[in-house]
């Protein structure tokens, strides 16, 4: 019999059955389907095939039936390969002789047993974060322990946790890594030094938010002869401290990001490296990888350098304060700060007449009182300040990845984290561009640099007016989203052909894996990694669980902010559309709330028009669309399930509430 040929990666053959790598999803009903990539059906597992899988690990899966007809297969896992989660909230049954944690997944999974000496002291009933220890083949319930009491006093602090561990994100360091960590030397050995391009002699300065605490990157600049000036890009050298095959390092990977929440960073490295050894705080020689640039006035590169620091940075700046000289040519630094700002605004200059995209968006913060509750939201808007680090960062990020991009091994291109952007979906694209035409803008959809010009020329024109926020909106849904590939197909959003992140390792492992391999090429070393695309992947699935985190506490924080204004009515605009009613931002907020379809029905019966993103009254022809401004009352504030109920207010109520309170 003739061996068959292995069409999918994530396939092997083994005694005769086929195993599939994929992720386990468990239905609330307890059933569990193995999601494959590259197949078109799922795999079922019933509940007593799990084989110690829990939702969302990464699994190896045996089809043992497969239906001729629907395609259908079922199977039993074969081993978990990586988990999703390993620390859950819940409650502790704690008896005389043992003790038992109950997690709060609406998925099921067995309680863990605790042994009496790992319950940190919790009593009977209290709610924990308990950690998954051990769980053999043959043992009837997972070990666990306790790493954490949620005091019923604290709620946010509970909830901020359970959103990181539901997200798959640990809430602390095992004990291994810290001790790795602790015992990295806070001194740079002078072979070290030696080693390196010296840089403290420059005027070095880093610039982040008022407060940050991990200074990923600083940058340095001075003025050469012949018009020239040189700027150093330095990033921390987080690859001098993390080595591959350590406890810091695997932690590090399974984690893949830092998670930024409204009240508190849950940081990718231990704190001892992020915010002490390697964040770049002023006043101490620090070690950094760095990209130097020989730049004239009209912000053309006309050599670079790359290679391994030392720097001493010379002042710690807050936007702000950066912003504040920009805005008044004085200050601290001003000649070189206003040089930065002039050369930046250029390199921006010169990438959007390239093709980049100009979408921006706004970030929402929240001013928190001492036990985290947010008093105040305040929307933070993008300055030239903001401008200044990100232009520089991003010629960092394309001159390293274009110095590898050359590289071949075996006539192929060495395995490299290229963060990508696709070209626009045409699927996508084509009821947006009918949108837009209603309210007068063009698109030209010959080539996807006509596309980019397009959507430039219409943000552009779109400024000020009443459709301004939806078709922002709008535009940024139509695009694919940026992820991390050795399959390098250039980023679309930036015009750039080749592209990474190189500039933030202490928050981001992509940036780790940047820093060992261009330190190889540098030293012309050029080994292939050949489970780059397997990371690459990793890297994409975290930062992804990243965001919806940090999306989640941002509208746990707006919850709570509107439970303080029930009954308010308040301006806002229609974000989106449904069958089922349409949500509204409010203005003053940016809180979004859904206005249900049954609050509507006294006053007509509506109907969704998918194509103009709108709700449409049968009789009265009166129309809820995207971008629209309505007046809404805050109905309700649901913590636990994170969202908000507004009903819509006529502007005949308001008038007459206004009429009220004036008299």
């Amino acid at each position: 019999m003739k061996k068959q040929k292995n069409k999918n990666k994530h396939t092997t053959k083994s005694a005769g059955n086929l195993l599939q790598k994929g992720r386990l999803e468990i239905t609330r009903s307890g059933m569990g389907y193995v999601i494959v990539e590259n197949e078109a059906g799922d795999v079922m597992v019933k509940p007593g095939d799990f084989n110690t899988a829990l939702n969302g690990d990464l699994v190896r899966v045996k089809t043992t039936k497969e239906n001729p007809r629907t395609g259908k297969k079922e199977g039993k896992i074969s081993e978990v390969i990586t988990r999703k989660q390993t620390e859950f909230t819940g409650y502790l049954q704690l008896s005389t002789n043992y003790a038992f944690f109950v997690p709060d997944s609406d998925r099921p999974m067995p309680d863990l047993f605790i042994p009496l000496t790992d319950t940190m002291g919790a009593k009977h009933k209290e709610r924990v974060i308990a950690r998954l220890v051990k769980w053999e083949k043959d043992d009837k319930k997972p070990v666990g322990m306790v790493v954490g009491i949620l005091r019923p006093e604290d709620q946010n602090d509970a909830a901020m946790k359970e959103l990181l561990a539901q997200g798959g994100f640990p809430l602390t360091f095992p004990d291994e890594v810290l001790e790795e960590a602790a015992r990295l030397p806070e001194t740079i050995d002078s072979d070290e030094i030696a080693k390196r391009r010296d840089c403290r002699e420059l005027l070095t300065v880093t610039i982040d938010p008022a407060d940050a605490k991990d200074f990923d990157d600083a940058l340095s600049i001075r003025t050469l002869e012949k018009g020239l000036y040189e700027v150093g890009v330095h990033i921390a050298d987080v690859s001098h401290y993390v080595h591959p095959d350590t406890a810091l390092d695997e932690e590090a990977y399974k984690r893949a990001t830092s998670v930024y929440l409204p009240d508190r960073v849950n940081p990718m490295l231990p704190e001892t490296i992020s915010n002490e050894l390697c964040s770049l705080r002023p006043k101490e020689d620090k070690l950094t990888f760095s990209a130097i640039f020989q730049i004239n006035a009209k912000a053309e590169v006309k050599q670079y350098w790359l290679g391994k620091t030392i720097i001493h940075s010379n002042h710690r700046f807050a936007y702000e304060e950066v912003q504040e000289i920009i805005e008044t040519e004085k200050g601290l630094h001003a000649e070189e700060i206003l040089v930065l700002h002039q050369l930046s605004q250029k390199l921006r200059k010169k990438r959007f007449a390239k093709g980049a995209i100009r979408f921006s968006s706004q970030e929402v913060r929240f001013t928190l009182d001492e036990k985290g509750k947010p008093i105040g939201i305040v929307v933070k808007e993008s300055k030239e300040s903001h401008q200044l680090i990100e232009e520089w960062m991003l010629l960092a990020n394309k001159t390293v990845a274009e110095n590898v991009s050359k590289i071949k091994v075996n006539k192929k291109s060495l395995p490299f984290p290229y963060r990508v952007h696709d070209q626009p979906d045409k699927e996508k694209l084509a009821p947006f561009i009918v949108f837009a035409k209603k309210h007068g803008y063009q698109f030209d959809v010959t080539s996807p640099e006509a596309i980019a010009r397009s959507f430039n020329q219409m943000l552009d024109d779109v400024v000020g007016r009443p459709e301004q926020h939806v078709l922002e909106q709008l535009g940024i849904r139509t695009m694919a989203k940026a992820i991390y590939t050795s399959e390098n197909i250039g980023h679309y959003g930036l015009a750039f052909e080749n592209y990474c992140h190189f500039t933030s390792p202490i928050r981001r492992y992509p940036d780790v894996l940047v820093h060992r391999i261009l330190e190889k090429v540098l030293a012309g070393n050029y080994a292939a990694d050949k489970k780059m695309e397997e990371k690459c992947k990793h890297c994409s699935e975290r930062e992804r669980a990243a965001m919806e985190c940090e999306r989640a506490g941002n509208k746990y924080k707006q919850v709570e902010f509107m439970q303080q204004h029930l009954g308010a009515v308040l301006e806002g605009i229609v974000s989106g559309v449904a069958s089922f009613g349409f949500w509204v931002e409010t203005v003053e907020h940016k809180c979004e709330g859904l206005v249900n379809i049954v609050g509507l029905t006294d006053y007509d019966d509506f109907r969704l028009v998918e194509g103009d993103y709108s709700l449409v009254g049968r009789r009265s022809g009166r129309t809820f669309r995207m971008g629209d401004k309505v007046m809404i009352r805050v109905v309700s504030a649901n913590l636990e399930k994170r969202q908000m109920d507004y009903e819509w207010v006529m502007q005949a109520e308001v008038n007459k509430d206004e009429k009220k309170s004036r008299h």
